[in-house]
């Protein structure tokens, strides 16, 4: 006699949506506590009438609608920790362990994560499935670029561990590929090691979009580089800016620099939890082109002089708006965008500059506006990154945003970039297909590995995956 088939207990019917808030969907969210339960899930999600597709979802820091489904699978619960050398540092765990998790345990013992984006509240599964980056990209590459392996759980329920080596064909559709090849349940990479918990950090203000690509340029070889852009700025001041380098601070070098109180034994402080909350969501008139470029100008001119130095914790260097809990509702009820796009190297200048020009006459004032450089990308199928700019900038929903964002994307196309697929709740299937042509590697990976009918999302779905 077969054995019976697992059925799928899909619970009750909740309201879900990306950080953007934007779209909101009615779904149904599975929870497994157990690898087996994980993979009992699938094979019911799979032998549903009609079949149930499935996308994996961690802390949901994803913006738009990629871990969006009919049918949720939350991974948090499978958050264990499974070794780490303390002299390579090289860590393994399961997927559902969130970067704030790893850095409370590991700063402390003089480790750092190798790539971070700009918010801890990821998982290590959500982080490899959008491929993320940070402010080290021109030197350090993506969070996939220090992976050794993982293990994703395959439609089927087989757990397959990969690597650039190893199954490489899934390691590059499965790095970047937003949970579209099945569910990351694994990972190992090797941490950095650090002898503080604090940054050196150089502040440079900068007159216009062609003085803070200049700067750039100047300092490729700062560990850490990011800048603040004054999206409302025009003329001659276009692309104005604050370029913020960063070096980690060096206990035994840097005793000059640390904070009195931090040069023995709390040199390596971790992170504190935020005590901030908004806790309702802003009435649509608080976010207005006044209130923004009221907000740019004191930003801007909070830096008085051409440069400046100070030494600063990680937490405010790397995740300055981890310290407000929900700062999403900022936005209200209606949700935002984050528009993330990146553009080649050579078309840098010309090409912002148009955009920025194009931001700042609409009049759509982003509190977030951030340029990195990126170095080269990786060979995964849907890399995002290419040797060049990118330009993240929030905006708020309203009824004819999603025209002018369409607008934007045909003048990232027409310089041969393209949209962060993380950051992404509209783009189209020709955008999409147009900008990321390894697509169909991507999809004959899928295929292979029996993932096209299980694992969609309503991203998927739109841009024709």
């Amino acid at each position: 006699m077969s054995a019976p088939t697992p059925s799928l207990n899909l619970g009750t019917l909740n309201a879900e949506s990306g950080w953007g808030n934007f779209p909101t969907i009615t779904a149904q969210r599975l929870q497994p506590h157990s690898l087996d339960a994980l993979s009992s899930s699938l094979q019911a999600a799979q032998n549903a009438q009609p079949m149930r597709p499935i996308i994996a979802r961690g802390m949901g820091r994803s913006y738009g609608d990629s871990s969006l489904a009919p049918c949720i699978l939350d991974t948090q619960s499978l958050n264990h920790y499974q070794s780490f050398d303390a002299q390579s540092g090289i860590l393994a765990c399961q997927a559902g362990v969130t970067f704030d998790e790893i850095l409370s345990r590991f700063v402390p013992q003089g480790w750092f994560l190798p790539v971070t984006p700009g918010t801890k509240f990821i998982t290590v599964g959500g982080a490899i499935a959008s491929d993320v980056h940070g402010k080290n990209h021109h030197l350090e590459g993506s969070f996939s670029d220090h992976l050794l392996s993982l293990t994703v759980c395959l439609a089927s329920g087989e757990h397959l561990e990969c690597s650039p080596q190893q199954h490489r064909e899934l390691f590059l559709a499965t790095c970047g590929g937003m949970g579209l090849t099945g569910v990351i349940v694994a990972a190992r990479f090797a941490m950095r090691r650090i002898s503080s918990a604090y940054i050196t950090q150089t502040t440079f203000k900068t007159a216009n979009l062609s003085d803070t690509l200049a700067l750039f340029d100047a300092h490729q070889h700062a560990t850490y580089s990011v800048a603040w852009i004054d999206c409302l700025a025009s003329g001659a001041q276009l692309g104005r800016s604050l370029l913020m380098l960063g070096e980690h601070a060096d206990q035994d070098a840097d005793q000059q620099v640390l904070p009195h109180s931090n040069r023995t034994q709390n040199a390596l402080l971790a992170h504190k939890a935020g005590a901030l909350s908004v806790p309702f969501y802003a009435p649509g008139f608080a976010l207005n082109p006044f209130s923004v470029k009221l907000f740019n100008q004191l930003y801007y001119h909070k830096t008085r002089g051409a440069h400046s130095q100070d030494t600063v914790h990680y937490q405010p260097f790397f995740y300055p708006l981890d310290g407000i809990k929900q700062w999403n509702k900022l936005y209200g009820k209606a949700g935002f965008c984050q528009y993330q796009f990146v553009i080649p190297h050579a078309a840098g200048l010309e090409a912002l500059t148009l955009i920025l020009t194009k931001i700042a006459h609409s009049k759509r004032g982003s509190f977030l506006a951030v340029l990195k450089a990126f170095g080269a990308g990786n060979a995964n199928y849907l890399s995002f990154p290419m040797r060049g700019y990118t330009l993240a900038l929030d905006f708020k929903m309203d009824a004819t945003l999603l025209s002018f964002l369409t607008e934007l994307d045909r003048m990232v196309l027409d310089f041969g970039g393209r949209i962060y697929l993380t950051k992404d709740a509209r783009m189209s299937e020709q955008t999409f297909k147009q900008s990321y042509p390894n697509w169909h590697d991507f999809q004959n990976v899928r295929a292979h590995y029996g993932a096209l009918d299980a694992f969609q999302s309503l991203q998927s779905q739109r841009l024709g995956l």
